[in-house]
């Protein structure tokens, strides 16, 4: 969550190339694991809105995660081989992971070859009262199946959240040509996959008879490959840097439920095809820096389901999560960036993007009978950004930020036919307009040398139009029979105007040489106003920050820090269900902190070992909109080895 905004309206790219597709959800997201923590080389968090940078959906941020490089011999201390190896293995959910990477390189050939694979158990949440709390959460019971016959079973430990681990295996190969001084070629390919991975919090919902609703609610194996060609030159004309990427992505996601009692097991699958073109040019005009480029995104959907009778193994039609026919977006849009100084103490940046994009979406099987069998929207979109930074004194930075940024509805916003709560059916809307957002942020920055380093961030943000989750009305009917349950009808609409400002600063201070004290904080606040009247917005997180203190000399790193989280009051969560208000304690999120301690050690030249005990007092608690508690006392140790 990054100022009041998550999932479908922060933009996270890998490598360059956007990881948001048409089936990007507004609910909570865990895409971003399909990245190989392993392999990252940096992670760059953009705060506020990006669209004018990276296009639609950054209206709270852009997160880019950027993995290692293929080294040539040079680049690489003059090493032909190089390499890792890592293991870790901590304590909460008995999780081990295993990492290897491969570097070869010549004058103008390097290979970077990776392989990960992580396993993670049934998670074990604290066992401590938080505070005057009431505990919550525990696991007392789950649902065993024996030749098909469902069973309660007592669960021997209340504390281990049955069915919440998974498998993640991870690679990734690399290849770079050094055509010439100016010119390079690259190939990226990235593979990942899991196995099924259990919906939690679904498993714990119970039903109206008082008995858990769900035998079986897990994700398919998240698959995502990504292939990307990118051309480098230099020295274009007028020392411009050309770069142009070619990519090709493929997504596979699936839901498998069965209800309990029941035989019958139903499995929707969304394959995602996605061919982007992007390219940049980077030149000086006088002392000004420009860039300027092209972003091309063409996203295939295919929508499929069946239900299975576990007892016979036959196979039926189900009805599909999005439409059953053609579902495809295309987006062309242009930018450019201009920065130079107006003096040696104030400098200013000016961008803009414009675009087009289209989206079609055909339903095949009108299982609802909706009054439509197909949704078409074109839409212009368009965003801007001004930027001043002034430095009227060495160790003082003041930066003005206005910009304006987008989200355009897709596929999931349009055309999804999706249970969100048991009794809530979510129903396609054809009449969504973009979203969009005017931000105005205010830095100031003190420090002194690498001593003291003081920063203030203040926002303000207006968003039109906002897309929200409500009760709707088609064919005359406000509910509906959906898998044997009368459900509510409701559909994503554009609700008025919401407004959000925040504030987050951050303090670096070294108390004596190698000991530094670090602390953050951030708070946001977000109301959307409408027909119906004033409500809080959604994805609203609770004051949050870090207080801690870090050592680090030659060979040692030893952390210990203290994360903190307000309180979330009832009246403070939005109504239209994003928050998992279902899913919170009672009254709310209460405050929680944890205290924690970390290092890392070099053993010897290329060696170092890390471990760390986080949550020490084993606190019970669950971080805001989780439908899981978060982990309690962990123990974990590692050890890595550089070659």
């Amino acid at each position: 969550m990054i100022r009041g905004f998550e999932a479908s309206r922060i933009l996270l790219l890998v490598d360059g190339i956007r990881m948001n597709n048409l089936i990007y959800r507004a609910g909570h997201l865990q895409n971003i694991i399909t990245v190989d923590k392993y392999m990252l080389e940096k992670v760059d968090v953009l705060f506020g809105p990006s669209s004018t940078i990276y296009g639609s959906d950054a209206l709270g941020g852009a997160i880019y995660l950027k993995t290692k490089e293929a080294k040539l011999f040079l680049e690489n201390n003059e090493k032909k081989i190089s390499g890792n190896v890592l293991s870790n293995y901590s304590s909460v959910n008995k999780g081990k992971s295993f990492h290897f990477d491969l570097n070869y390189g010549s004058e103008r050939w390097a290979s970077l070859t990776s392989a990960s694979y992580n396993e993670f158990g049934d998670l074990k949440m604290g066992r401590k009262r938080n505070g005057s709390n009431d505990f919550f959460g525990e696991r007392p019971f789950y649902v065993e199946t024996t030749n098909g016959v469902d069973q309660i079973v007592a669960n021997d430990n209340k504390y281990v959240q049955k069915f919440s681990g998974y498998k993640q295996y991870d690679v990734m190969q690399k290849v770079v040509f050094q055509q010439n001084a100016n010119a390079k070629h690259s190939l990226n390919l990235q593979y990942s996959t899991t196995s099924d991975i259990p919906r939690y919090d679904r498993l714990t919902d119970i039903s109206s008879s008082g008995s858990l609703r769900s035998s079986e609610w897990k994700y398919g194996p998240q698959k995502r490959f990504l292939s990307i060609y990118k051309f480098s030159k230099k020295n274009l004309f007028n020392n411009t840097l050309l770069n142009v990427n070619l990519s090709y992505q493929n997504v596979e996601e699936s839901r498998i439920n069965r209800n309990f009692g029941s035989p019958k097991q139903n499995s929707r699958i969304e394959k995602v095809n996605v061919f982007a073109f992007t390219s940049d040019f980077n030149t000086k005009i006088g002392k000004g820096n420009l860039v300027y480029g092209i972003d091309i995104y063409h996203d295939q959907l295919n929508s499929t389901a069946f239900q299975k009778n576990i007892l016979t193994g036959a196979e039926t039609g189900l009805d599909t999560r999005y439409p059953d026919g053609d579902n495809a977006t295309m987006r062309s849009e242009g930018f450019l960036s201009y920065s130079n100084d107006f003096n040696d103490e104030l400098s200013y940046s000016i961008s803009a993007r414009a675009g087009y994009t289209s989206l079609k979406s055909k339903i095949e099987t009108n299982t609802l009978n909706l009054p439509f069998t197909s949704v078409e929207q074109k839409n212009f979109t368009y965003s801007g950004a001004i930027g001043l930074v002034n430095n009227p004194f060495k160790s003082l930075k003041i930066a003005l930020n206005l910009a304006s940024a987008f989200r355009v509805p897709n596929i999931d916003d349009l055309s999804k036919i999706f249970e969100s709560t048991p009794g809530i059916l979510i129903v396609p809307n054809e009449n969504l307009k973009p979203e969009k957002s005017v931000t105005a942020d205010l830095s100031v920055t003190l420090w002194e040398g690498n001593r003291f380093q003081f920063e203030n961030v203040f926002f303000v943000t207006k968003l039109y139009d906002p897309i929200q989750t409500g009760t709707y009305t088609f064919n005359g009917q406000t509910t509906i029979d959906f898998e044997g349950e009368n459900s509510v009808i409701y559909a994503n609409q554009n609700q008025g105007i919401a407004h959000l400002a925040g504030f987050s600063s951050v303090l670096k201070a070294t108390i004596i040489k190698s000991l530094v004290f670090e602390g953050t904080f951030n708070f946001t606040r977000g109301t959307i106003h409408s027909s119906d009247g004033t409500f809080p917005l959604d994805h609203i997180a609770p004051m949050n920050g870090k207080v801690g203190i870090n050592y680090e000399s030659k060979g040692i790193n030893i952390e210990c820090y203290m994360l903190y989280n307000g309180r979330k009051d009832l009246d403070d969560y939005s109504p239209s269900g994003e928050d998992n208000l279902q899913y919170a304690p009672p009254g709310g999120t209460p405050s929680w902190q944890t205290y924690n301690l970390k290092g890392a050690f070099s053993i010897f030249e290329n060696a170092t070992i890390f471990s760390g005990v986080e949550n020490i007092f084993d606190i019970q608690y669950r971080t805001f909109a989780s439908g899981i508690n978060a982990a309690g006392r962990n123990i974990y140790l590692g050890a890595k080895y550089k070659f």
